[in-house]
């Protein structure tokens, strides 16, 4: 049986290089036999969060909020893949990411980040780590950075020169072990009832 993974992705800018990694992970999830759902922040257009999914009386939030809150109840695990702007977590995702809560509880999520230099978004994978963490999602250990991206990745999200070639050589053991922290948090949450 596939596992449904949601690839939730942030950048609103109209350039956008980070895209080429999000089809990246997207294609190569695919060929393991996942069932993956792209969630793009800039697509669904979610305005600053002024209420919570969970806030609005049952049935009356907006539609994208409803569709989104049943896609991400409805996902084994997740990939954040991020950019780092001056420092820091993309807003446009941050935003999304903020709009629910226990919808994200007892699954796990990676972190796959870039930038156009040299350090490939390390800053905002270490800030995505505890804000997902306090989100009650298991962040798994492996991670891919890849900066700088454009050196990396072709437009069409295929891997280019060194870059590219360790990209492909560390997305197995990125995937596997997002694969074995599924399958656990799979079984467990069948054994056991959530505690809330």
């Amino acid at each position: 049986m596939s596992n449904r993974i949601l690839v939730l992705y942030g950048s609103y800018r109209s350039d956008r290089m980070g895209i080429r990694l999000a089809n990246f992970v997207i294609n190569r999830l695919r060929a393991r036999g996942d069932d993956v759902t792209f969630i793009d922040a800039k697509a669904i257009g979610l305005p600053m969060l002024d209420r919570m999914y969970k806030e609005y009386p049952k049935g009356s939030a907006p539609e994208a909020l409803e569709i989104l809150a049943g896609q991400i109840r409805g996902a084994d695990g997740f990939v954040f893949v991020t950019g780092e702007y001056n420092w820091g977590i993309q807003p446009g995702l941050k935003n999304l990411t903020d709009h629910f809560l226990e919808e994200w509880f007892w699954r796990p999520a990676a972190i796959v980040s870039y930038s156009a230099g040299r350090l490939s978004g390390a800053r905002a994978a270490t800030a995505w780590h505890g804000t997902l963490s306090e989100m009650g999602m298991v962040v798994v250990s492996s991670t891919i950075g890849v900066g700088p991206i454009a050196q990396t990745l072709s437009a069409d999200g295929e891997p280019i020169g060194d870059g590219g070639k360790a990209l492909e050589r560390s997305f197995p053991r990125f995937a596997d072990d997002l694969a074995w922290w599924i399958e656990a948090a799979k079984a467990q949450r069948a054994r056991k009832a959530p505690p809330y």
